[in-house]
């Protein structure tokens, strides 16, 4: 279990156990994963790499925060005033194309400042990217073009697929997709609150993070057939603030579940999300979760 915080990339060898802690002193706010390598976002605007043999400063995303990272047909970078990078052997680039989208002069936030790019998944060769505030963005072959998928209202704070769904946390709900993206239904029967930040899939179950709204309150996570029915609360204890997008992470095989609260308190599940545990504490609020 890999936690991401203001002091740090704390790793969890097994829930409980005392973390190993990586990039110790920097602040640490998404983490991505594939096979033997690992990326981080660290001080805000600094992409670091890890292949094994330690990390390494990758690339500087100038002039714009960096929000978000995942390994999809590459590594894709999400930055503030909503852009996105891909990885190349010489740094980052801009994917041109994205700044292109149909519909971007629409997207916004409910503060007025610029949107940003929030969270990226992938569902074969489909890679889907979300802003906030501008819904949900869809590339077949490989960012050359993009074109929008779920209302940009809908304001979805978290994306991600398996294999037939790709599901959205919003701020009504749940969102679900069998087509693609083409055509979208939301659920919330059986959430006692329905603002949504965080969703993973484990196994045959969805899990699916809620609260009051955007400041948080009374945060719970939920979980529900992948498909259709209702959602169930399935943590006892209720939490300050919100368990928020990317502090909710689960291995599709159903073997692990896991989040982090903005208190710094860890908790893991290994039946798909009906019971769960402490499995230790950070320093600070949990900035991300990922299960390797």
């Amino acid at each position: 279990m890999l936690v991401a915080t203001d002091d740090g990339l704390h790793v969890f060898a097994e829930p409980g156990a005392e973390p190993a802690v990586e990039l110790d002193g920097h602040r640490v706010s998404a983490i991505s994963a594939h096979r033997n390598d690992r990326w981080a976002i660290v001080d805000h605007d600094r992409v670091w790499h890890d292949d094994g043999a330690g990390w390494s400063e990758l690339a500087t995303v100038d002039g714009l925060s960096a929000t978000c990272l995942a390994w999809t047909v590459a590594l894709l970078v999400g930055t503030s005033e909503a852009h996105l990078l891909r990885a190349s052997e010489t740094g980052l680039e801009p994917v041109t194309a994205f700044d292109r989208a149909a519909g971007r002069s629409d997207w916004y936030t409910p503060w007025g400042g610029p949107p940003d790019t929030r969270s990226i998944t992938e569902w074969d060769d489909d890679v889907y990217v979300n802003v906030h505030v501008g819904g949900i963005l869809r590339t077949s072959d490989a960012g050359a073009s993009w074109e929008p998928t779920i209302d940009i209202d809908a304001d979805v704070h978290q994306v991600t697929a398996a294999e037939g769904f790709v599901l959205a946390a919003c701020a009504s709900g749940l969102a679900a997709s069998t087509d693609r993206g083409v055509n979208w239904s939301t659920r919330d029967d059986g959430l006692e609150r329905v603002y949504a930040r965080a969703v993973a899939i484990s196994g045959d179950a969805v899990l699916l993070s809620a609260s009051d709204g955007p400041r948080g309150g009374h945060a719970a996570v939920y979980r529900g057939a992948v498909a259709e029915g209702p959602l169930e609360r399935c943590t006892d204890e209720s939490f300050d603030g919100n368990i928020d997008s990317h502090c909710l992470d689960a291995l599709p095989d159903g073997t692990a579940a896991a989040f982090g609260t903005a208190d710094g308190r860890l908790f893991a599940s290994v039946d798909e999300g009906a019971t769960w545990q402490d499995a230790g504490t950070v320093p600070g609020a949990v900035r991300s979760v990922l299960l390797i």
